[in-house]
């Protein structure tokens, strides 16, 4: 009986090593001597996502597709969204941290890199990882190797943009306006928003154009002068930082110019993702730089609250020289990272392996013949049971690899509505491209937390608080406070790419 549970203890193993991980499954519900689940303890981020009455991030049934085909036995610690990377950080002083952690920092992932308390992964990636290998692209990986050892198991954006213009064409309609193209024109739409009584409702309530905290949404904005904030730019054979251009002042001025004419929204200083969404979807907007998913969220639910609403997607502003554009998206979208003391190293390349492998299309679509079905050639999504089951994002992204195909099916079959892969060319057709894919250099570590006040800074200048005839004097800050450092090793890698194309 000994010699029977040690030849099936060797076969589950060869199965594993071979990607044949669903074979264990098998064996383990079918032989009373199968090997038990392999204990295994992961760190997750909700992402935002919540769970249906009655399940939770350890009892749902995507955890246990993904259990019962890798014959793991996953524990899942979500901690809070806010201060997350806190947690993280009392996770690792606390000598016994989980198998796995999830984030989203490549600094964070250096610094920990860097003080020998990761795991390097090479040897587990090879062994248990040939999805992981086939998937993620060299570029990722090379963002997550330090001295020539992986630390990290990086996770890669599909869609390398976020941000698009989207307006009312009913409001356009009523007030005679044509869709803008110009920045200028832009500028017309947006204060006869604010003060035309566009929804006509004789009330002063409507925003001309509604940004988020930290300046967020807009994008567009910048690209209009040509520069992407926290984006390094090419000029003249030298890479540099977006954040201290002229043409970055240029956009402040042009979003002071809204603010101080009251036709920005007050209160883009705190507004987060949920109070956009908000004044979107009750109507008190009709212009906003959107990300390409809204059109199946705050502009749906303006649509269903209001039949007239008739949204429909603007080129981007094009400024004084001719430049549009939008801000590109990071490769990598989050880090699996293991912590030098676990013995589970194998299982959470396992894991990770069969999320981005064999159990991709069911994790990314949701269960067929329940999320979704194959009608006349095509998927057909059940949008009730799709968004009960958005959670498995939390799972599906951890290790996610781009697959364009089924990207294209699965927004494809959400219905034409939404235009959501539409949404996404133009966002691609129109990236600024951020010239600098290294990790993340020494200097970068050292002071990227100081330096990251010149966005607050940036704020200011746009609500008034702080003149635009100083941006060069923080612009020189930036430089001495490390920038100059961190530019020096921005370049010397650049060099370093320059020679090997």
């Amino acid at each position: 009986m000994a010699l029977k549970a040690k030849r099936m203890h060797c076969f589950v193993q060869l199965a594993s090593i071979l990607g044949i991980v669903g074979l264990t499954s098998c064996y383990r519900a079918g032989h009373p001597e199968a090997v038990p689940p392999e204990p295994v303890s992961v760190v997750l981020n909700s992402l935002g996502f919540t769970f249906p009455a009655g399940l939770n991030e350890n009892r749902n049934p995507y955890l246990d597709y993904i259990k019962e085909r890798t014959n793991l036995d996953i524990r899942v610690i979500v901690p809070p969204s806010e201060g997350y990377e806190v947690k993280l950080n009392a996770l690792m002083a606390s000598g016994n941290p989980p198998d796995m952690l999830s984030l989203f920092s490549d600094v964070w992932v250096a610094n920990y890199a860097k003080s020998g308390v990761l795991q390097p992964l090479n040897d587990w990636i090879d062994r248990y990882g040939p999805a992981l290998k086939a998937g993620i692209p060299q570029e990722a990986w090379d963002k997550v190797t330090f001295n020539g050892k992986i630390y990290a198991v990086p996770s890669v954006n599909e869609v390398r943009g976020t941000e698009l213009m989207y307006a009312r064409k009913d409001w356009l309609d009523k007030l005679g306006l044509k869709p803008p193209q110009t920045l200028e024109q832009y500028y017309e739409v947006i204060r006869a928003f604010a003060r035309n009584d566009p929804d006509g409702n004789g009330k002063d309530d409507t925003l001309g154009l509604p940004l988020m905290e930290n300046l967020g949404r807009s994008s567009p904005f910048f690209g209009a002068f040509g520069v992407q904030l926290g984006q390094w730019a090419e000029r003249d054979g030298k890479l540099v930082y977006a954040d201290i251009l002229p043409e970055t002042k240029e956009a402040l001025t042009f979003l002071h110019r809204l603010y101080s004419e009251r036709l920005l929204d007050p209160e883009f200083p705190i507004n987060k993702n949920r109070n956009l969404d908000q004044k979107v979807a009750s109507g008190h907007v009709g212009l906003f730089s959107a990300t390409w998913y809204d059109t199946r969220g705050p502009i749906e639910l303006n649509r269903k609250n209001d039949p007239q609403a008739d949204w429909i997607p603007l080129d981007y502003p094009v400024g004084p020289a001719g430049r549009k554009g939008t801000y590109e998206t990071s490769l990598i979208r989050q880090y699996q990272v293991v912590p030098a003391h676990s013995r589970q190293a194998g299982a959470v390349i396992r894991m990770l392996n069969f999320i981005a492998g064999e159990g991709n299309r069911e994790l990314k679509l949701g269960f067929r013949n329940q999320v979704w079905s194959r009608q006349d050639g095509r998927i057909v999504t059940n949008f009730a049971e799709h968004d009960k089951h958005l959670y498995r994002g939390m799972y599906s992204s951890l290790a996610n690899v781009p697959t364009p195909a089924l990207l294209k099916e699965r927004l494809d079959s959400l219905g034409p509505r939404f235009q959501l892969y539409s949404n996404i060319q133009t966002v691609e057709r129109n990236i600024i491209r951020n010239e600098f894919q290294g990790p993340p250099t020494p200097a970068m570590e050292k002071h990227k937390k100081k330096l990251s006040a010149l966005r607050n800074v940036f704020v200011k200048m746009v609500v008034g608080v702080i003149p635009l005839d100083r941006f060069e004097s923080y612009a020189d800050w930036w430089r001495r406070e490390g920038g100059d450092e961190i530019t020096e090793e921005v370049n010397e890698w650049y060099q370093k790419q320059q020679e090997v194309r």
